[in-house]
This record gives C-alpha cells, sequence and structure tokens, in this order.
C-alpha cells in the first residue's frame, strides 16, 4: 500500500499515473534535432511466429484473389471484401514495417489471418454472417483517397434488430493517443471491447481508426465520413440521432468535429485533448513557438477556439477531470464561448486526473438521452456560422460560396424573423446562398420574402409549391444582388469548397504522386526531388496507414486527372507533366530561374512547392513538390500536426531538409480568391 500523501501530493501522482503514454510528450520532444521516431520500432517476432503469420498471409491472399476472380461471387458480395483485407493489410505491414509492440499482439495477428480466412470462405458463398453480428465487429472499407483499405470498429447492442426498419442512434468514439497504435493493435481492440469508454443504452458506438495518431485531422477527418458510409450500408442509422464523443486525443478530433460540422450532430461530448494549438503547447508541452506568419494563420483550420459560435448549431456537453493538465482545452472553449455569449457547458469530474469520472459520466449519458429523445434540428430558425476556409462552407441552411480572404474570419448570422422576413449580417463575405430542401422552408407561399442584409432590403425570389427555397447573393461593387440562380463573376477562376487550397488539402481526396520521367538540369535539384518524394510516400504509410498511388508521368491518362489530384515532383524538364502545364501556372520555371510574382530565384539550387487547379481539369488539383506538410517533429505532438505550408513555397535546397522542413522556405504565400499571386503576399 502506498503511504498516506499530502492531497497536493496525492492529487500529482494521481495525474502522472493517469497521463501515462501522454507524460512522454516533455522536454527532450521539443528538441528538433533529436527527434525519436513514431511509430518506435517494433519487438522482435520469433522467426517461429514470422513463419506462420507468412503462411497465414499467403494463404489469404491467394483466397483473396480467388474471390476476385471466381465469377459465381456476386457484385454486392465483392463489396464487402475490405471487411476480408483488411486483416491481410493489418498483418502484412505490422510484419514487413517492423509494427508488432507486444508479444500478444503477434497473438492476434495469427488469429487475425484465420479471421480472414472464414469471413473470405462464408464471401465465397455469398454470405456475409459478420454483418449480422452484435457486440464488438470490425469492419473495413476502401478509401477514396489512396485505395488503402481502412479498419474501423462497431459495438453492435444485444438489441439491435436486423429485420425493424427502426433507426439507431449512433455515438461516434475518437480514441486517444497511441504511437503504438498499429491497425493490428486497433483490430485487437475492436475484436476484445478493450479501448471502450461509453455504453449508451440501445445506440451503436462506431469507432473510426482515423488514420492512426493525429486527431482525426486532415485524411483522418475523412475516416469518420468513409467508415460512417461504409457502415450505413448494413446498419439502419438515425442520421438526427449521431453524436460525435472523445477522450483525451480523442476529445481533440470531437473539439473539430463539433465546431466544422455541427449541424450534423445531435450534440458533441468532447473530454480533455486539446481545443487549440498554441496555448496548448505552450502550457501543457513548455514549448516556445517561433510560427511563421502564414503558420499561425494556419492554426486556424484546426483551433476551435476561433470556430466556437458554431457550437449554437448543436448541443454540447465537454467534460474535464478537476486535476488533469488537458482541461486547458474545454478551460479555453469556455473563454471563447463567453466571449460569444455563449454558455458552455463544462462538467468536472471531482478529484480526477486524466479519465473519465464514473458518476459525471452517468450524468453525460442521462444529458445525451434526453438530448437523443429530441433529435437534431434540421430548421432551426436562427444559423451563426463562422468559417475561414470554403472547406467548410455549410451549416443548416446557410451556404458561404466566397470569401473575401481565406484564413480571415468569414461570419453569416441569420434568422427568420416572420413568415416572410429574413435577416442576415455578414462579415468577411462577399457571396452565400440559402438553401431549404422540399419540404423544409417555413415562409408564407403567397408572399415575396423580404430579406434585410447588412442594413440593405432586398426582394428574393418565392418559395416554390414543395417548400422549397433557394436564393443566392453576391456582393457587386459594393451592393448586395438577390438571384434565384448563382450570380457569375468575371473571373475564370475561383476558390471554391473543396478547392481552396492550403497544399495540405489535396492529401484529403483522391490522389496520385507523380514521378519525374526525365534527368533534370540541375542535378542539387534532381537529388533532393527523389529524396523528399520517397520521404512523402513513405511517411504516408506511417502516418496515414495507406500506400500512396505512384505512377510515372509519361503513364498519366486523362482517367488520372478526371479522377484524381496530381502530385507531381520535379522541375518542367524533369516532369513532363510539369512541362505540359507550366504556362497554364502562375509561375515561370526555367532552367535558370523561378519567378513567382515579382520575386525571382535561382533553379540550380531552388523548387518550388504550391497547391493550384488543375488547367486541364479545375475540379482537381496540381501538388508541385510536397507530401503532407508536418515532418517529423511534429508527430510528437498532435497539436503540432497544423498545415507548415501555405498555397505556394519557394525551397532553398543549400539548407538540407529537416525534422521540421524540406528546406530553407524563402518565400511563401496563399494565393488570392482567383487564385492569383498576391501584390503583399503576407497580408
Amino acid at each position: 500500500m502506498l503511504p498516506t500523501l499530502p492531497k497536493a501530493c496525492a492529487a500529482l501522482l494521481s495525474i502522472a499515473l493517469s497521463f501515462g503514454v501522454a507524460l512522454a510528450d516533455g522536454p527532450a520532444d521539443n528538441q528538433a534535432d533529436q527527434v525519436r521516431p513514431v511509430p518506435p520500432p517494433g519487438i522482435e517476432v520469433p522467426p517461429e511466429k514470422i513463419e506462420a503469420l507468412n503462411q497465414g498471409l499467403r494463404a489469404l491472399d491467394e483466397t483473396i484473389q480467388q474471390i476476385r476472380a471466381d465469377k459465381s461471387v456476386t457484385p454486392e458480395s465483392l463489396a464487402y471484401l475490405p471487411d476480408v483485407e483488411i486483416c491481410h493489410k493489418a498483418v502484412r505491414d505490422a510484419l514487413r514495417h517492423h509494427e508488432f509492440f507486444k508479444p500478444g499482439e503477434i497473438d492476434f495477428a495469427i488469429l487475425l489471418l484465420e479471421l480472414g480466412r472464414e469471413r473470405a470462405e462464408s464471401l465465397r458463398k455469398n454470405q456475409t454472417p459478420w454483418t449480422r453480428q452484435t457486440g464488438f465487429v470490425f469492419r473495413g472499407y476502401r478509401s477514396r483517397i489512396d485505395g488503402s483499405v481502412q479498419p474501423y470498429g462497431l459495438e453492435i447492442p444485444t438489441t439491435y434488430d436486423f429485420e425493424s426498419p427502426a433507426a439507431s442512434r449512433l455515438d461516434f468514439w475518437f480514441h486517444g493517443r497511441g504511437e503504438t497504435l498499429s491497425e493490428v493493435a486497433f483490430l485487437q481492440q475492436r475484436h476484445t471491447g478493450r479501448g471502450g469508454k461509453i455504453k449508451p443504452d440501445n445506440a451503436i458506438v462506431l469507432h473510426p481508426y482515423g488514420r492512426y495518431s493525429n486527431a482525426n485531422k486532415f485524411a483522418g477527418e475523412e475516416d469518420l465520413f468513409e467508415a460512417l458510409g461504409a457502415a450505413q450500408q448494413d446498419y439502419r442509422i438515425d442520421e438526427d440521432r449521431i453524436f460525435v464523443r472523445g477522450f483525451s486525443m480523442g476529445g481533440a478530433a470531437c473539439w473539430q468535429f463539433a465546431v466544422h460540422y455541427a449541424d450534423r450532430w445531435a450534440g458533441a461530448q468532447p473530454g480533455a485533448g486539446f481545443s487549440e494549438t498554441p496555448d496548448f503547447l505552450k502550457t501543457f508541452q513548455g514549448e516556445t513557438l517561433n510560427p511563421t506568419w502564414w503558420e499561425e494563420k494556419l492554426w486556424r483550420w484546426y483551433d476551435a477556439t476561433h470556430w466556437v459560435i458554431n457550437l449554437t448549431n448543436t448541443s454540447t456537453i465537454a467534460y474535464s477531470g478537476e486535476i488533469d493538465r488537458q482541461k486547458q482545452a474545454a478551460d479555453q472553449m469556455v473563454t471563447a464561448a463567453e466571449k460569444e455569449g455563449l454558455e458552455l457547458l463544462h462538467l468536472i469530474g471531482p478529484d480526477t486526473a486524466h479519465k473519465l469520472h464514473p458518476e459525471t459520466l452517468e450524468e453525460i449519458e442521462s444529458r445525451l438521452t434526453s438530448i437523443s429523445n429530441q433529435g437534431r434540428r434540421r430548421v432551426p430558425p436562427a444559423v451563426r456560422f463562422v468559417t475561414f476556409t470554403l472547406r467548410y462552407n455549410r451549416m443548416h441552411w446557410v451556404q458561404v460560396d466566397a470569401l473575401t480572404e481565406h484564413w480571415e474570419e468569414g461570419r453569416v448570422e441569420a434568422f427568420l424573423q416572420s413568415n416572410s422576413k429574413v435577416a442576415i449580417e455578414t462579415k468577411g463575405i462577399e457571396a452565400f446562398s440559402l438553401h431549404f430542401e422540399s419540404g423544409t422552408c417555413p415562409l408564407d407561399l403567397l408572399k415575396s420574402p423580404e430579406v434585410e442584409l447588412d442594413g440593405q432590403l432586398l426582394e428574393a425570389p418565392r418559395v416554390i409549391s414543395d417548400r422549397s427555397w433557394k436564393v443566392y447573393f453576391r456582393k457587386v461593387e459594393g451592393a448586395w444582388k438577390a438571384s434565384a440562380s448563382p450570380i457569375s463573376t468575371d473571373h475564370p477562376l475561383s476558390k471554391t469548397h473543396r478547392l481552396q487550397g492550403p497544399i495540405d488539402d489535396a492529401f484529403t481526396d483522391s490522389f496520385v504522386m507523380v514521378s519525374p520521367d526525365a534527368e533534370g538540369a540541375n542535378p542539387s535539384v534532381s537529388q533532393w526531388t527523389k529524396t523528399e518524394q520517397a520521404h512523402a510516400i513513405a511517411h504516408w504509410r506511417k502516418q496515414f496507414r495507406g500506400d500512396a498511388r505512384v505512377k510515372n508521368a509519361k503513364d498519366i491518362s486523362d482517367e488520372d486527372i478526371l479522377q484524381h489530384h496530381l502530385v507531381l515532383w520535379g522541375t518542367p524538364d524533369s516532369n513532363s507533366m510539369i512541362g505540359k502545364l507550366i504556362s497554364d501556372l502562375p509561375v515561370n520555371w526555367t532552367n535558370e530561374k523561378i519567378t513567382i510574382g515579382a520575386q525571382s530565384f535561382n533553379a540550380a539550387h531552388h523548387t518550388l512547392a504550391f497547391i493550384y487547379p488543375n488547367p486541364r481539369n479545375p475540379e482537381r488539383y496540381v501538388v508541385l513538390n510536397s507530401g503532407f506538410t508536418y515532418r517529423e517533429y511534429d508527430y510528437l505532438n498532435n497539436a503540432r500536426q497544423t498545415s507548415k505550408l501555405p498555397d505556394w513555397a519557394v525551397i532553398d535546397l543549400r539548407e538540407p531538409p529537416s525534422s521540421r522542413y524540406p528546406g530553407k522556405i524563402v518565400a511563401a504565400g496563399f494565393f488570392d480568391e482567383n487564385w492569383q499571386i498576391k501584390k503583399n503576399p503576407a497580408k
């Protein structure tokens, strides 16, 4: 038994014991020149276990190939092949990349291959018994981002009726930080039920893998929606009773889903974690921050404090332990909410460190049940919406179509004041629209709606007889105009939803890495290109757990241009795709000089990274010379995992790549709202 300690000392001990891995993020992890690997090296696998695993992999792979070739397996059954393939991929990657971290994972991997074989044999008979299983179930889906198979877990209540048409409540549960959370470890948790923290009555719980350990940001964000879409194929989910929940790193994930997609959830319940980058890293990590001006702007992508007013569009319950250092996250959100006049409910587990307090959790579950009984409000009379990027452009019936400037605040506050009047105030918005689907608009069908917009009175098109209403607004020469259809501009290109940058945005949808097909004129640039492309491919696998599609430039097809963002590596003389597109891009690049805007750089030891609409298909991006932009130093703390480059950057290769940057960034900036170079990039 431990000796009796003074209360303060006991509290500190409780924090230390509860934090576990979190306390590893200490001063040693603030040294960018001494970065430990994430994930860490795995344990040695005994030779006899290696042989057993390889035999199982070969057998399962052979069965998978037979299923693909078997004409008697229906297309409907083939849609469930990812549920089999995830068993193979998880074990293959753990063995290939030395990512077994505990002896029990090795034994589970052998079992996992057998489970995969059992599923495969059922699939050959056009049967999928695991889709009718209650309790703990692991599943897989094929991601559109990189074509990889990704895992997710489900808890199906024993009361779930597979024959009933009734739809069920669903709670997402976002997992905490786990540097050793390989696919094998995740599937082991989901097979055995370990790692679950919540037990809502008669609700399905969906556990996203979230692409490993990134607080469900970037591709991890898309993982939620892809896993949900996969689950909806087999389970009836009530879209008005979906909750987002999580703790620790999962609490950070919950904050960002709550503020960015508030109108999609019945409620949000974040616990601990972090809600923004700068204060968390200063107070929790003890880090001295020296961000570039563009990095500081890009914190606004995932810093939930800037978006807190969006919580008025859902129901939110924050949780913290009383003596948890990560209480800082909810405290920051409470302060930000107070500035907006919003009282944010923050339940606190008494005398509790970094864990869920049982009695407080009971209160949370009771409150969420009450919210679930009411369900999500689909057409609220008031919508308050803040955004800093058109990536997040919709809240209930309000859609932002053009910002005055990306990464500065855009705000719409819209109110249905009567059955014929709408009042709207905006800030930092150039165009927006109101969207009421059939049967949802509460305005009078016989009156022309009056819109009071920033003090200007406008007559809007009438609501039509199915009670749908769409009206578009745009500033034209400083005054608002209204129309029943989008109001065009003279600009051939504009930043739009999902085509607004920065570079990292390209890696949230389908992409192909495009390798050079010739030697470049400048050897140092060619060598850097080979090294950095290899780095991008390897670290996509390590951090986002997929195998990037890679093609040679000469092999890029019209179908590739239609379907994928193209990530082009090299220079105009080494990559034929860059050579074909360069005249349509906002840069002049020869073997001697790179010119972007008013700045020029020696092409012998500089290269260019940027994102831009593909001139061959403006609905997709081209990216030059960059993978996702955070690097090894940022893997050590999830709050660091933010975009490190804006829309474009010039890199001086005389400074070698480091754990923070791909070289020395000598110039960088954002394109304007029409994808043009700004005269003053830092503005």
